[in-house]
């Protein structure tokens, strides 16, 4: 294991694939692409890792997204997942993907420690169930994400390893708690993170970053070993918890959603990533109730008019947001009753994914909670899916969020428009200055 990345593209990674292409090149393509010149060994995975180790030199220093950087696993993962294809053992899309884990999933041998003074040594013995599946896939562990500390914020400010910077401006907040998570995918320091989500924690740094963020029903993900052994959180945290996916587009969640979800039925048949061309009649509703500035209005009512666009039966709804003052007590009630109580006339809901612009660094500083969560939370209480992509810029350059959401165990009806809309909107394809 290695704390740093070289630049420099020493021997031990030489392909021995005859013909792999620059990793530059495809720096900012889609992780089914790249898993098909893999496969096709038109690319090596030493190739894909190599672009990635050379942008975190390049810009780890500026953003500080990871906390710990694997290099040295990761070559030999890298290494493992060519011979592989060479052997034609193929795995599936993950195989030989650099891929970042949120600093709160346990991983073994390497420090897990949720930007926690106290854990800054720990180091687990097993990985979480999660990251087993990812291990499993063929992908590729490239590091540990920085995080804010212990989940408890939503701006990335606070961790003992520093705060993260906004890849497109580090005036302003990246957002949290997967402030770095969001950070290298939407820099190009990795091509997918695995991460949480208890009131937005995934959804809101991807908005602020311009990436797609994807949170399942409550469940849907195994998010066994995240501190294993620690003292548990409250329940309420336990009951609110999602795993998370952040990526740069939404093909690219559905792939790293086929590999982290056990199949269970008939409910769970087919791959996600082959739902999001199938055809479907979704009736839409759009927040009538949902808080928003100007900047954001504008933005979010731009981005119906495209879906509608797409032929979607679009009307007004209210989202069930949700008072939590009154806390937990009737959670799981709620949860099994909002299905009938909120979409019994629609399929979907569509609501900016933040009620503000972006907080700048200087007034968020002090304040865990400058981004505000309302918005995103209420997906949380009822365990629903929920993704929020990228839908455009505010005056000062800075990235904007559309989410969408959907009734229990319908991940494929979230994903199918919020497909559409980025291949209509094009939004996602516009890397940061970093």
């Amino acid at each position: 294991m290695s704390a740093t990345a070289t630049g420099e593209r020493p021997n031990a990674l030489k392909s021995s694939f005859a013909q792999a292409r620059p990793a530059s090149n495809f720096d900012f393509g889609n992780i089914a692409g790249l898993a098909e010149s893999l496969r096709e060994k038109r690319t090596s995975p030493i190739d894909a890792l190599t672009g990635c180790l050379e942008r975190i030199e390049r810009l780890q220093q500026q953003l500080n997204a990871f906390i710990t950087i694997t290099a040295e696993s990761a070559v030999e993962g890298a290494k493992a997942a060519e011979h592989d294809i060479e052997q034609g053992r193929w795995k599936g899309f993950l195989q030989g993907i650099p891929i970042g884990v949120k600093d709160f999933f346990d991983t073994v041998g390497i420090p897990t420690t949720a930007a926690f003074e106290h854990f800054r040594h720990r180091i687990p013995a097993t990985d979480a169930a999660p990251v087993t599946k990812l291990r499993d896939a063929g992908a590729v562990i490239i590091g540990k994400t920085n995080m804010h500390t212990l989940g408890m914020g939503t701006t990335g400010l606070e961790s003992c390893f520093g705060p993260v910077k906004n890849p497109w401006n580090p005036d302003f907040i990246a957002g949290g708690s997967s402030s770095g998570s969001a950070a290298a995918v939407a820099s190009g320091m990795c091509w997918a993170t695995l991460d949480t989500d208890a009131i937005g924690s995934c959804r809101l740094p991807a908005a602020c970053c311009g990436v797609v963020g994807f949170k399942g029903t409550y469940g849907l993900i195994d998010t066994t070993g995240i501190l294993a052994g620690e003292q548990p959180p409250g329940e309420v945290i336990l009951w609110l918890s999602h795993a998370g996916i952040a990526t740069r587009g939404v093909e690219d969640a559905a792939v790293v959603l086929d590999a982290l979800v056990d199949r269970r039925g008939d409910r769970d048949s087919g791959s996600f990533v082959d739902s999001l061309n199938q055809e479907a009649d979704l009736r839409i509703g759009v927040a009538n109730n949902a808080g928003a500035d100007r900047e954001v209005l504008e933005a979010f009512e731009q981005a119906v008019e495209t879906i509608r666009s797409l032929g979607y039966t679009v009307r007004a709804a209210a989202a069930p947001l949700t008072d939590f003052s009154k806390g937990i007590a009737d959670i799981e009630g709620d949860r099994r009753t909002v299905a009938d109580r909120c979409f019994s006339d629609i399929d979907l809901l569509l609501l900016p994914t933040t009620p503000t612009v972006i907080p700048p660094v200087k007034e968020a500083m002090g304040n865990p909670l400058a981004l505000s969560p309302e918005n995103t939370m209420f997906a949380n209480h009822y365990g629903l899916p929920a993704v929020s992509v990228p839908c455009g810029f505010d005056k000062r350059g800075l990235p904007l969020g559309l989410q969408i959401v959907g009734r229990p165990w319908d991940e494929r009806s979230v994903l199918r428009p919020a497909y559409q809309y980025q291949m209509a909107s094009g939004w996602n394809k516009r890397p940061p200055l970093a």
